[in-house]
């Protein structure tokens, strides 16, 4: 059901110096980092070593500026398909929710990355996510 969860940090290489060191503790290690061309580097990723990182620290999502100045966290739910990331974020708005991020592919993420981001009523920040190739 989760994909993963993104915490938003004041200051990224405090976070990361804090996270990299506390996470050893677990047996989990930085194994992601996200450098957006015309942003630079915006997030790390931790998890097992080899595997997908299911936490992520960065900088507050960047589509909008206002609603994300809190910080604060970001919850992805997993999708089984593109066509469920669209129906998720087509009930999302229907049911109150604001668009922070239409469906459509993340490539800066991974080449599959297919997601759609919105705030719930709350102004808490959602995701649903599809990692499957070309899936629908």
């Amino acid at each position: 059901m989760i994909d993963h969860v993104s915490i938003g940090v004041s200051d990224l290489g405090k976070a990361r110096d804090f996270y990299d060191r506390v996470m050893k503790t677990l047996g989990q290690v930085r194994n992601r980092d996200i450098d957006i061309p015309g942003q630079g580097l915006v997030a790390h990723g931790y998890g097992p070593a080899g595997q997908a990182a299911a936490l992520w620290i960065g900088v507050p999502d960047y589509l909008n500026a206002e609603a994300n100045r809190r910080g604060g966290v970001h919850l992805a739910f997993t999708a089984q398909s593109r066509a469920a990331v669209d129906a998720f974020h087509a009930a999302a708005i229907a049911a109150g929710g604001t668009d922070n991020g239409k469906p459509g592919l993340r490539p800066h993420y991974h080449a599959d990355y297919y997601g759609a981001f919105v705030f719930d009523p709350d102004g808490n920040k959602l995701e649903a996510v599809c990692h499957r190739p070309g899936s629908r």
